[in-house]
């Protein structure tokens, strides 16, 4: 065979190649791209052996409901802190977790959890009246609050929002911009800052990413 027509060959073979891979990965449920793991090391990427899942809580929301571990199995969930007197970073956070609210609340499986740290203030019936000024469904969007040291072992040592030091006393504080993102199975995937517009854009993407890990 002439290197002539075996260049033509080549060129009707490589159509049939890409359809072939393709299928392939269809059939094999791969996705094209998927999120890193990340743990407590400085929040660099994780290997598979030290992927860091959070622990387990028990808070209150604003519908007066105990929430744990097991309310958010099997749901992408966004989590931040915040507190509902904060004229700084908090409205523009939760302005922009609204946006997010509103592409994914017709969603079973995602879920945004908005930790108080100031628990002495936002009682159930403060966060109940934060929840309907932003027309937060407790399905999709819950308000938690609980005890200050728990609250914040969770946004230090769980969600790894926040490297400060302290023991939740009365003259610790935490105040971070950041947002995590956990997949189905309570592992971090993510780091956005949630006043920073493009970050949520960019957080928008990767949930649809994540989602994409899910389909069948």
């Amino acid at each position: 065979m002439s290197n002539k027509n075996k260049f033509y060959w080549l060129l009707l073979l490589l159509p049939a190649i890409f359809i072939a891979a393709y299928a392939y990965n269809v059939k094999n449920k791969k996705a094209l791209a998927t999120l890193p793991y990340f743990g407590p090391k400085n929040k660099k990427q994780a290997t598979d052996s030290v992927k860091h899942q959070i622990n387990n809580f028990s808070f209150v929301n604003q519908d007066n409901q105990v929430i744990t571990k097991n309310n958010i199995k099997e749901k992408i969930v966004v989590v931040e802190f915040f507190f509902t007197t904060c004229k700084t970073i908090c409205p523009i956070m939760n302005n922009n977790l609204s946006k997010v609210y509103n592409v994914y609340k017709t969603k079973k499986d995602f879920l945004i959890l908005s930790h108080t740290v100031d628990p002495e203030f936002d009682s159930v019936p403060q966060l109940l009246n934060y929840a309907k000024e932003r027309n937060a469904n407790t399905k999709n969007w819950m308000f938690l609050t609980g005890k200050k040291v728990d609250l914040y072992n969770m946004a230090r040592k769980s969600y790894l929002l926040d490297n400060t030091l302290g023991n939740g006393d009365e003259d610790d504080f935490v105040h971070t911009q950041n947002f995590a993102l956990l997949d189905k199975n309570l592992y971090i995937r993510g780091f956005y800052d949630g006043t920073d517009s493009l970050e949520i854009d960019r957080l928008i993407k990767e949930i649809n990413l994540l989602y994409k890990e899910y389909e069948p």
